[in-house]
């Protein structure tokens, strides 16, 4: 039997409860919030990078087309460059909506596991 000095009063027993159930919790509430706003966080910073990229390069294009001499003028022609633009535009969104579509599991085609 335990002696009277490795013996714990009812109060310990809470108190050491207490502290294992807070600590328990913290580590399957908090720890994992705190890494999901971590990739939070850097999921949003890439796309708001990317994002700019591409309405960078898509003005660097507008730029380009508008200056070649073909291009050049006060018609119709004058406004091949940002239809160019816009299609080059539509391709872009098009491209990363299939991507983000697309299943990343790859498909079973005959139908059963082996």
């Amino acid at each position: 039997m335990a002696t009277d000095a490795t013996r714990k009063n009812p109060a310990d027993h809470v108190a050491e409860l207490k502290d294992l159930v807070v600590g328990y919790a913290k580590q399957e509430t908090i720890d994992p919030l705190k890494t999901l706003g971590r990739y939070l966080g850097f999921g949003v910073g890439g796309a708001i990078a990317i994002g700019l990229g591409c309405v960078f390069l898509l003005l660097a294009l507008l730029r380009g087309l508008q200056s070649l001499d073909a291009f050049d003028g006060t018609g119709a022609m004058s406004l091949i460059p940002y239809a160019a633009v816009v299609v080059a535009s539509l391709i872009v969104i098009a491209l990363a909506g299939i991507r983000i579509s697309k299943d990343d599991q790859p498909k079973d085609t005959k139908g059963t596991h082996s």
